[in-house]
């Protein structure tokens, strides 16, 4: 006899697969099982079964409920159990157990009108198979219980759903998180484009903005350039130039409290144009105060110079200029506070000089170089110091050198570039011969100055005062001398023999040389300057000889403020108003 249907045949779905013929696909694993051969299921018939998910053997089993049509009979059954609890623990007792079944049925006698129950424990042993679902669970189903183990008592999710408590909302819910991942996904574009809409009109508006600033920034800057030059072209400084300063007014009399009315023992030095004296202001700040002296025609100019000019200057290699005082004839200049005073009081020190080994001479080098790179090339008003030498380089608790004493610098506007003086001021020994001789002065001035610095700190020997008896020749001329000789190593001071590093000590030798030489255009700038200081393969250009080289034998005393007849001669060391 032919079988009616596709679910008559012979365990059509394989063991442990429910067939019912009204669905689409037919086959299905029970609720904890999962298809054996995956692409068996696709067909719908005649799979290889199902394999379960996780072990049984626990009292903490569980069992799932199907409405059947039909089994294959079980290997056993007990007629003694009384109820279908009794029965589900008679399953859970052994591991064996894979399903039970309970009937129960009342048998009538006529004559006595008594009543019995019959009740059946069917139990399987082996492997279901066989199995036809019922769709609505008709009068005709029958109650089977599959055991499942305790975590399989959720819908175990396969290729065909399950059969057990089958989830009629999981497409619909699936399409509603579906739907609502669109929708965030829109929702978080939109606020981005939103957003870079924002920004994009912003960043127009500040690049609208900082145009009209850049306008504004250079109206300003030539007009602060412009009050500067007015104001130390004038004769006079008043109060009432008190609003062009950046820095705060102090009165005299918080100065007085703060320098016990200027006692000696406040009292840090002598320049000049005057004293300077320690203060000390509540808190404890501490602070130096240069105290100009009454009627100098020079000082006023320093003043002029120092409280307009430095207070626009902002650079760890400069003095920062803290405040100002003018009451009366009294003209005063507050400057942070510098422990270690200047750079010759330890460097031409015989017991203070072993402090300064080869590292920290190099780093007070490099600061001076990028101090006075600052002052050329990236400060707003262009300016040259005119006066650089070691008394005038501050060194700090940390032994930072910082540059000071501005008074005879000058501002450069626009792109101008040198200049000249009928009155030439500064310090014979440090000043170019451009500028001693003609009163003519640049960046190469200051990069002249520079160079004598660098030969002083790293021979610990004056340029001023210098004689090296044999061949009558400044500092400038000996360290030519030895250049040339090819011992430029013989310079070094002899306190730092042990520290220095003899490759840096010759790029320093060879950087001061070209800084000192006669024709300012063969000087480097300040930028060139810090690069070959600061590059340990660069090769360097090799030096001209230098000015000054060989001086006639003068008084140690004799000191004039006359230009000198040639350049080979000028042995004078002059500090007018220092």
């Amino acid at each position: 006899m032919e079988p009616r249907d596709n679910c008559s045949l012979f365990n059509a779905c394989g063991n442990f697969g429910s067939c019912n013929i009204e669905e689409t696909r037919m086959c299905k694993c029970l609720n904890g099982f999962e298809p054996k051969e995956l692409n068996n299921w696709n067909s719908g018939l005649y799979s290889e079964g199902c394999t379960r998910n996780s072990p049984i053997c626990d009292k903490g089993d569980h069992f799932i409920l199907l409405k059947i049509m039909g089994v294959e009979a079980p290997g056993g059954y007990r007629t003694d159990i009384e109820s279908a609890d009794k029965c589900k623990e008679e399953c859970l007792d052994g591991c064996e157990c894979l399903a039970y079944s309970f009937e129960g049925t009342e048998m009538s006698h006529t004559k006595a009108y008594s009543y019995e129950t019959t009740t059946t424990c069917w139990i399987w042993s082996e492997e279901l198979n066989n199995i036809q679902e019922s769709k609505d669970g008709g009068s005709e189903a029958r109650a089977l219980y599959v055991r499942v183990g305790s975590s399989d008592i959720v819908a175990h999710p396969n290729p065909e759903g399950s059969s057990y408590k089958k989830n009629q909302f999981g497409p619909i819910f699936l399409m509603i998180i579906a739907t609502l991942m669109i929708i965030a996904t829109l929702v978080v574009i939109a606020c981005c484009y939103i957003y870079y809409l924002i920004r994009r009109k912003l960043a127009e508006g500040q690049a609208v903005n900082m145009e009209r600033n850049r306008e504004n920034t250079a109206f300003r800057l030539y007009d602060s350039e412009r009050r500067v030059k007015d104001l130390m072209d004038s004769g006079q400084f008043t109060e009432e130039d008190k609003k062009g300063i950046d820095v705060p007014f102090f009165d005299l009399k918080s100065i007085l409290a703060a320098t016990d009315y200027f006692s000696e023992t406040k009292k840090l030095g002598q320049g000049g144009f005057g004293p300077v004296y320690k203060g000390t202001f509540p808190g404890g700040q501490e602070i130096a105060i240069k105290r100009l002296s009454s009627g100098s025609g020079q000082g006023l100019e320093e003043f002029k110079n120092e409280v307009v000019l430095i207070a626009k200057l902002q650079h760890r290699n400069l003095v920062r200029l803290l405040g100002y005082c003018i009451e009366g004839d009294e003209k005063m200049l507050l400057y942070e506070y510098m422990p270690n005073k200047s750079l010759d009081s330890f460097l031409f020190d015989r017991t203070l000089c072993v402090i300064l080994n080869w590292k920290i001479r190099f780093d007070i080098i490099l600061g001076i170089a990028r101090g006075l790179l600052y002052l050329h090339q990236d400060s707003r008003l262009r300016i040259i110091h005119r006066d650089l030498k070691t008394s005038n380089v501050l060194l700090d608790e940390e032994m930072n050198p910082k540059i000071s004493d501005f008074g005879l610098a000058r501002i450069f506007g626009g792109k101008q570039t040198e200049a000249t003086t009928t009155r030439v001021v500064g310090t014979y020994g440090y000043m170019s011969p451009e500028y001693a001789l003609d009163g003519f002065f640049s960046v190469k001035s200051d990069a002249f100055s520079f160079g004598v610095v660098v030969l002083e700190v790293i021979s610990g020997k004056k340029n001023t005062g210098f004689h090296q008896s044999e061949h009558a020749l400044s500092l400038l001329g000996y360290a030519w001398k030895l250049w040339k000789e090819g011992k430029a190593l013989d310079l070094m001071d002899q306190t730092i023999r042990e520290t220095c590093n003899a490759d840096e000590f010759l790029r320093c030798v060879n950087v001061g040389l070209l800084c000192v030489q006669e024709d300012p255009s063969d000087r480097p700038t300040m930028s060139n300057v810090v690069f070959m200081l600061g590059s340990e393969t660069t090769t360097l250009p090799t030096p001209k000889q230098p000015a000054y080289v060989v001086r006639r034998s003068l008084s140690s005393a004799t000191s004039s403020a006359t230009k000198p007849e040639s350049l080979n001669e000028l042995t004078s060391t002059i500090e007018e108003g220092r």
